[in-house]
């Protein structure tokens, strides 16, 4: 037995699952490390919290935007690195649902002592420029 559609307000069917319309907004995560060895040999961007990596994904699966995160151990201990893919994360999903390209996947590398203790504002501003440095001027 389905809900009746008033029930389904922001709702979307998708097969026999309801999953609320945002979540098509969300990017997909990078999880597999070939889709990140991909995305290295795209373009990338250094800014002074992170570094940006960008490919667009071939004809076949174009559908969406995806995205990755990762921090090394230069980045510090274990939570250091959580904290700063934490902020990339968070502006990540500012950003990208609003200036990111459909099938494009994208990599967020964070920095030694940068990503999690620049300002947040800073951050967010740097994602902005740094998108419009790999895609230049939208028309």
């Amino acid at each position: 037995m389905t809900p009746s559609e008033t029930d389904l307000i922001g709702i979307t069917a998708k097969g026999d699952k309801y999953t609320t319309v945002l979540s098509y907004l969300a990017p997909t995560v990078l999880t597999q490390r070939r889709d990140f060895q991909r995305a290295a040999r795209g373009k990338r961007v250094a800014m002074a919290g992170f570094v940006l990596q960008s490919l667009r994904r071939p004809e076949g699966e174009t559908e969406g935007i995806r995205i990755g995160y990762t921090c090394s151990k230069k980045v510090g201990n274990a939570v250091a690195r959580n904290r700063a893919k934490r902020r990339l994360r968070e502006i990540a999903r500012a950003i990208l649902p609003v200036k990111g390209i459909e099938g494009h996947d994208y990599v967020l590398i964070g920095r030694n002592g940068a990503t999690a203790n620049l300002p947040y504002a800073q951050l967010l501003a740097d994602l902005e420029k740094s998108l419009a440095i790999l895609h230049g001027p939208r028309k």
